[in-house]
């Protein structure tokens, strides 16, 4: 499980540019005018080889006069008591401002360990202007530049040096089998006809279940955890607090999963935060089945299933190599075919090839069909192995591996799927020079 690092500060001070910087995307809005960012952003960060959930927050303030304002203080809080570890943003080029103090007033409440870091100090002449944020009484002041990521190395450093890993709630070595989903898409339902009883809350009101409930499946020779989660809506919808600490829970549980079943509503079909729960699973190297419920109220005609399911996967593509459960759960119709199909993209996820096999078997096709010349060089691939880890990861050894490019890793990627069976789970290809 990860830790959570939230950013904190008042508006337009760079938290969004830092988000995106600890993150390496552009997922949250950057602007110059003050309070674009309204919601919580959610992110991955990677830092000498721990990993850890980034939580952006809305600039606070305590000016009641712009309804939003009392919203973000309540975001803001809500992401301070979540987190692991607090980055209180100021902008070294305004100064410290009374705003500023409020925030301050606020971490000095918690517990948390605060980093204070000072923004927009670009160029060592620049760090005169930190000395009067020491006034501020945290104990670590760091400067750097979130726009061209001066400093940045250093206070990773600092963020991750006392990381501990978090205990899981479960021990065992069980695979864990996570059901996502939008709301009252029949998360709990498919878990309850999974083990014949109704052990989780079922109701036609979206957002029943709050929490992640664990429950052991070993029945048929399947022996893994079933994780039932909260369903996941747009943060536009996520009003409540409660709902907001589901969410989060929801999303750590994908984190932790070893295959998630993706639950879509046939009367609604993959809508884009269907998407976006499916590119969360893939970004986390997570098996995915999907599963398309209430398939006993979508009206039938020849080819109906056939030209459903080619509409999903080209809405997945290029991740498209994916099976697909249509499914009833009220009915108990294909039940246990997820099941089996659970079991199957779990055991693609764990498969290993040895790398005699590896390069007997693929190095051929790449000598056949090599990488394109560029820029007058060419390629030439060595050998190839696999990454001792828990999914599938390939390094492919050359001589320019800056001159190979996405297509042709795509390429590799392809041979591999059709070499050996990865369906349902992600494949990463890297190229090393030798």
């Amino acid at each position: 499980m990860r830790n959570i690092v939230a950013i904190v500060g008042r508006p337009n001070v760079g938290k969004s540019t830092l988000f995106n910087r600890l993150t390496q995307s552009r997922s949250a809005i950057v602007d110059e005018t003050s309070g674009v960012t309204r919601d919580r952003n959610y992110g991955v960060g990677d830092w000498c080889g721990k990993e850890f959930s980034v939580i952006d927050t809305g600039g606070y303030l305590l000016d009641d006069e712009d309804h939003f304002n009392k919203e973000i203080r309540r975001q803001v809080q809500l992401a301070i008591d979540e987190a692991d570890v607090i980055l209180f943003l100021v902008d070294g080029m305004q100064g410290l401002t009374s705003m500023d103090q409020d925030v301050a007033d606020l971490l000095r409440r918690t517990s948390k360990p605060v980093i204070l870091v000072v923004n927009k100090i670009d160029t060592p002449n620049k760090e005169y202007a930190m000395g009067e944020f020491y006034g501020l009484g945290f104990d670590q002041v760091y400067p750097l530049s979130a726009v061209n990521g001066s400093g940045t190395g250093d206070l990773l450093d600092l963020v991750v040096k006392d990381m501990k890993d978090v205990q899981e709630l479960i021990p065992d070595d069980l695979p864990r089998v996570t059901v996502i989903g939008r709301p009252n898409v029949g998360k709990s339902s498919i878990i309850n006809a999974f083990i014949g009883e109704d052990r989780n809350i079922v109701t036609p009101i979206a957002g029943t279940t709050r929490d992640t409930v664990f429950t052991r499946y070993n029945q048929f020779g399947f022996d893994f955890y079933l994780v039932d989660t909260a369903g996941v809506r747009r943060k536009q919808k996520v009003k409540e607090d409660i709902e907001f600490y589901s969410v989060m829970r929801s999303i750590r549980a994908i984190e932790n999963s070893d295959v998630c079943v993706l639950m879509l509503d046939a009367t609604a079909g993959l809508e884009a935060q269907d998407l976006n729960l499916f590119g969360l699973c893939r970004r986390n190297n997570k098996g995915v089945v999907v599963v398309v419920n209430k398939w006993d109220l979508v009206e039938k005609e020849n080819n109906t299933l056939v030209r459903y399911r080619e509409r999903i996967l080209e809405r997945l593509a290029p991740d498209n190599d994916v099976p697909v459960v249509f499914a009833s759960v009220i009915n108990k119709q294909r039940i246990y075919q997820v099941l089996e199909r659970v079991k199957e993209v779990y055991e693609n996820r764990s498969r290993r090839v040895s790398t005699s096999e590896l390069n007997d078997t693929l190095m051929p096709i790449l000598k056949q069909t090599p990488p394109p010349i560029y820029k007058g060089k060419t390629v030439k691939i060595k050998y190839a192995t696999q990454l001792p880890i828990k999914y599938p990861a390939f390094v492919l050894f050359c001589n320019l591996p800056q001159y190979v490019k996405e297509p042709y890793k795509r390429f590799v990627e392809n041979q591999l799927r059709s070499l050996w069976n990865f369906s349902g789970v992600p494949v990463k290809v890297f190229f090393r020079e030798k």
